[in-house]
């Protein structure tokens, strides 16, 4: 247990634990001390010097943020020198770049901006003529305009430390120190993943969300704490809106991601520009046709009252959320005894633990990563994987050949083939805290070998979609029925499903689809049920860590649409 300690700050006493610096320990009581290179997920770094304050018997001002609190010690956050410091500072920063904040992106937001009303500055006292710089728009997502940076570095470091993945630097020097991407590239072309990590971090109008810029300042726009539903992670999030409308999608810090989203959590669902269903449509003469929903209800329940169970087929994808799937699951199963399942694999004829964490997996020392490629398909797990790496532990990637196309091989310390298992195992279980990362891919004579690490390491499912660990308790199998069947659901939420389903579903007889967006798989439908989108959505999901985390609304229904749970309650009624 942490050593607590007392101190005065603005002649308040208050106690801290040791360790602690000024900043958290001001912080905790619930003072104020401003600053802009410093954030709590990153290491201090104690850089822009806006955090200085008083220390007795200290001759000089002192940052903050690096400095330890001891026992006795008296702070003044707010003294005139203090104020004359940090106002020197601002003006300073203020004519090193163009921040004319009527121009900005972020004006009304900014950290930069708010300090400088804080501290009444109405002027620039050091003039500058503004040099031209670039500003670097070659990424997808975000704009780099780098006369709003103050080279907080804030970025970099999240790059490197949250993200992992190093891309960010400095060029130059002095005046002229500019951020830069893998030794001055542009950031489209890059080694940039796009999590957005540093844009999340920035304190300025530096980086800028394309999609969100200009929409609204933050005393405009509603915040909705939710948990992304794009892989089984289950990273905790904020979605922005404004006027029931999605603006952008932020990492949630408090969560096991640690704030961290990857391109799929962050960006490509506001992106998504795919034809939405608004309506149910029902086949009528070769064409779909606008019905409403008693219409659509009403002609699959009379297809499914005239149908044995066993010639009736309901699938659904992973993505669907707790209380849909055992809803899916009591109707189809339950009260047709129909066949039941899901589209993806579950990991259900793998018997290995669940309940490894994110943060066991960064505190490891050797991680084996078998039947899985994070980096490609679960990036977040993969950032942490990565982050391990860092701190010293040692990466053992086991798949049928070396250089297979697994993203995580260029990070693995050892490669080992399926049949080197064996020897992977031996050289874990000589580790204090190891972790196993095991995906669908591991099989079962390799799930029976890992056996031997249940009461040594931290075991962590790869499940290939968001939902499959309440699937797996569900006890719901993968893959599609082989045999005909005389009516097939299919509860895609909005995924777009494969050829392999595409061909499946044009040989069943009468198709029922429910799902969010046109596509081919539609056009095969007999009934079609339009199922909303993932910031419409309220409820919950298992995450990877077997853990249950709040899916929530964040923007207003469509009109006439209905969750897919009271969807499938409205049908068990006509039943």
């Amino acid at each position: 247990m942490d050593k607590m300690i007392n101190l005065k700050i603005n002649g308040r006493q208050i106690r801290a634990r040791s360790g602690q610096t000024v900043l958290e320990a001001a912080k905790t009581a619930g003072i104020d001390i401003p600053s802009l290179c410093h954030h709590p997920a990153i290491a201090p770094h104690g850089a822009c010097r806006i955090c200085l304050v008083e220390i007795e018997r200290q001759r000089t001002l002192q940052p903050a943020c690096t400095f330890p609190v001891t026992e006795g010690m008296r702070v003044e956050t707010e003294s005139p020198k203090v104020v004359e410091e940090r106002k020197f500072v601002l003006q300073m920063l203020f004519s090193e770049r163009n921040h004319y904040c009527m121009f900005c992106e972020m004006s009304g937001d900014c950290e930069l901006q708010a300090l400088a009303y804080r501290y009444g500055m109405d002027r620039w006292t050091y003039q500058n003529p503004y040099p031209k710089i670039p500003v670097d728009g070659t990424r997808k997502y975000f704009i780099m305009d780098h006369n709003r940076c103050i080279l907080c570095r804030r970025c970099i470091r999240a790059c490197g430390e949250l993200a992992a993945n190093n891309t960010l630097g400095v060029k130059f020097r002095g005046a002229k120190t500019m951020i830069s991407a893998d030794m001055d590239s542009p950031f489209g072309e890059s080694t940039c993943v796009a999590c957005g990590t540093c844009l999340q971090v920035c304190p300025t109008g530096a980086l800028i969300d394309r999609k969100s810029a200009y929409a609204g300042r933050e005393a405009q726009v509603e915040r909705t704490k939710s948990v992304c539903v794009f892989c089984s992670v289950g990273c905790g999030t904020e979605i922005i809106t404004r006027s029931g409308r999605v603006l952008r999608v932020e990492g949630e810090w408090e969560e096991h991601n640690k704030g961290v989203l990857c391109v799929a959590g962050r960006f490509e669902p506001v992106y998504d520009n795919r034809a939405r269903i608004k309506a149910p449509l029902v086949k009528k003469n070769g064409e779909l046709v606008s019905t409403t929903w008693d219409e659509a209800l009403d002609t699959i329940a009379s297809r499914l009252k005239t149908t044995k169970g066993n010639k009736v087929g309901a699938w659904t994808t992973c993505k669907t959320l707790n209380l849909t799937m055992s809803e899916f699951v009591a109707v189809f199963r339950g009260k047709l005894g129909a066949n039941v399942g899901v589209l993806e694999p579950t990991l259900a004829e793998m018997e290995l633990p669940v309940g490894g964490s994110l943060t066991d997996l960064v505190s490891s020392d050797s991680i084996l990563v078998i039947g899985a490629d994070p980096l490609s398909d679960h990036r977040v797990l993969g950032y942490h994987i990565k982050r391990a790496r860092a701190k010293g532990a040692s990466v053992f990637l086991v798949s049928e050949h070396p250089n297979n196309g697994n993203a995580m091989s260029r990070f693995a310390d050892r490669h080992f083939t399926y049949e080197e298992l064996p020897r992977a195992i031996r050289m874990i279980q000589g580790a204090a805290s190891p972790s196993v990362v095991y995906g669908a891919g591991t099989g079962q004579k390799a799930a029976e070998q890992l056996g031997i690490l249940k009461r040594k390491a931290h075991f962590i499912p790869v499940f290939p979609a968001t939902n499959g660990y309440h699937a797996k308790v569900l006890g719901l199998q993968s893959g599609l029925n082989s045999t005909p069947l005389e009516i097939a659901y299919l509860l895609l939420e909005d995924i777009s499903p494969g050829e392999e389903v595409l061909q499946w579903a044009k040989k069943e007889k009468f198709l029922v689809v429910h799902t969010s967006y046109h596509g081919p798989i539609t056009e095969t439908a007999d009934v079609v049920l339009p199922s909303l989108l993932w910031s419409e959505q309220e409820g919950s999901i298992y995450n990877l860590e077997g853990k249950k985390a709040a899916v929530r609304k964040a923007v207003p229904l469509p009109e006439g649409l209905i969750p897919e749970n009271e969807v499938l309650t409205l049908l068990a009624a006509r039943l």
